[in-house]
This record gives structure tokens, C-alpha cells and sequence, in this order.
């Protein structure tokens, strides 16, 4: 008889919680009943700990989601960089960056330096904290980025397109000021800038920012622009040997012998 109720109270319970979409308890009801008939849970116990279950569930399912729409070209960490393999990078530079003041103060993050030195690497490793700490983010290379705002003109959907880049919380344009940049592009980039104020950037580039005015055409925005940049943002210069080989965990030597060393 007590089996039988049993089986019939835990069959209510679970259709009540997939009618509720508590998946997260419903994951966990088993090992949390047993632990109560185990005498390891009281009645509050047990519930605190099957909402936790379901937060917890939550939580994660969040982080997924923003990972995915963050659009990374890689799942980088700091954790996984060698700052050993490259010691002329501001190591400690970085690891400030980490703490994410500047996405609290709606500020904005400049990595500048030659090819190959990692810093689209770092770029996206802030933006997998910036996550971590509930942020919505997006990554895409800021060529993508001006031809999605210039085919909006012609199918009058670039006020859409604006707001779908000005939403996130930090956005991230990769490979910025590589080459000079028509006046349509340059007034583009001047709007989003300016509908981001107050919102984060990370930036990469090959040149460092007092090299971008000449690439815009329009003395006015050229003047403008790399100020609203620059004025609100947190410089890193990063140099060093390319940190591309380093990530191999076998190359070939001038000498032609493999190097397993780990970099």
C-alpha cells in the first residue's frame, strides 16, 4: 500500500512539474527523493534544494544561449592563453580587464598590436566573461558588420539592422581600421558608435588607434569618430612573437626536427 501511494505521489508530482516546465527538478527528483527518505532532507530541504535544482538549470541554459548568439569563431578563456609563450604582453593589463569594471562603466576595450600576437584570443576571452557575468554579447568581424548596415539601405531595413547591433551589451568588431573606409562606411560606423554610448565595445586592430583618422574620408567624422573611441576606452598594446605556431602542439624547427614542447 505505501509503495503503491508512493509511486502514485511521485507520478503526480512529476506530471505537476512538466505542466509547471521545471525540467530542472524533474532532472533531479529521484536522487532529491532518496536523500529525503534517507532522512537527509526535511520538507523545506527538499524543496529548497529542487528549486535550486531548477535555477541552477536555468542558469546554464541562459549561458548556452548567449554563447550562441555571441557567434565566437572560438571558445577561448584566459585560462587557455600562454602568456609564457608571449612575455611581452601586458599580462597584468589583461588580467585587470578581467575583473570587467569597464562593462560596468559602459566602457570600452582597445587590443592593438601586430598579426598573430593573440588578440583576437583575449577579445573573446573577455567576451566568454562578459557572458559568464550575464551580459549579452556579439562578436563578428567589423567588415560584417558595415555590410550588414550598408544592405540595409537599399531594403530600408538598416534602422533594424542598427538596433540588432546596438542592442548587445558589448560588441565586439574584430579586425577594426584595417583599411580605409568609404564615406557611406564611415557614416555608418559613426551612427553605431554613436547609438552605443554608454554601452561597451572590445576592439581589435593591426593599427593602433592614432593611425585610424586618416583612414576616414570625411574630416569631420575623422576628427569625431576615433575620439568617441578612444576617450572611453581601456588601451592594451600587445606585442610580441606570433602566438598562432604556439598553439600547435607539434611544428617543425628550422633545424627539421618536431617540436612537442608545449607553448
Amino acid at each position: 500500500m505505501t509503495t503503491a501511494t508512493t509511486i502514485t505521489d511521485r507520478n503526480g508530482l512529476t506530471a505537476a512539474l512538466r505542466a509547471l516546465k521545471l525540467p530542472g527538478m524533474l532532472a533531479t527528483l529521484d536522487a532529491r527523493l532518496a536523500h529525503a527518505r534517507a532522512g537527509e532532507l526535511g520538507h523545506l530541504e527538499f524543496l529548497q534544494v529542487l528549486c535550486e535544482d531548477e535555477i541552477s538549470r536555468r542558469d546554464s541554459v541562459s549561458l548556452a544561449k548567449r554563447i550562441r548568439r555571441a557567434r565566437f569563431e572560438q571558445q577561448a578563456t584566459l585560462e587557455g592563453f600562454d602568456f609564457a609563450a608571449s612575455p611581452k604582453l601586458p599580462a597584468a593589463a589583461i588580467r585587470d580587464l578581467a575583473a570587467l569594471r569597464w562593462l560596468h562603466a559602459g566602457e570600452s576595450v582597445i587590443l592593438y598590436g601586430p598579426v598573430g600576437v593573440g588578440k583576437s584570443h583575449i577579445a573573446q576571452a573577455l567576451g566568454h566573461l562578459a557572458i559568464r557575468h550575464g551580459a549579452e554579447v556579439r562578436f563578428l568581424k567589423t567588415s560584417r558588420a558595415l555590410a550588414h548596415l550598408a544592405g540595409g539601405h537599399a531594403g530600408r531595413t538598416w534602422d533594424k539592422r542598427l538596433r540588432e547591433l546596438t542592442r548587445p551589451a558589448v560588441l565586439m568588431p574584430d579586425d577594426f581600421a584595417m583599411r580605409e573606409l568609404t564615406a557611406a562606411q564611415a557614416d555608418d560606423l559613426y551612427e553605431l558608435i554613436t547609438e552605443r554610448a554608454g554601452r561597451s565595445l572590445i576592439l581589435t586592430s593591426n593599427r593602433a588607434p592614432a593611425d585610424w583618422y586618416p583612414l576616414l574620408p570625411n574630416p569631420v567624422v575623422a576628427e569625431s569618430l576615433p575620439d568617441r573611441l578612444i576617450n572611453t576606452s581601456h588601451q592594451a598594446f600587445m606585442n610580441g612573437p606570433s602566438y598562432r605556431p604556439s598553439k600547435h602542439p607539434g611544428r617543425v624547427t628550422l633545424a627539421g626536427k618536431e617540436d612537442t614542447a608545449q607553448h
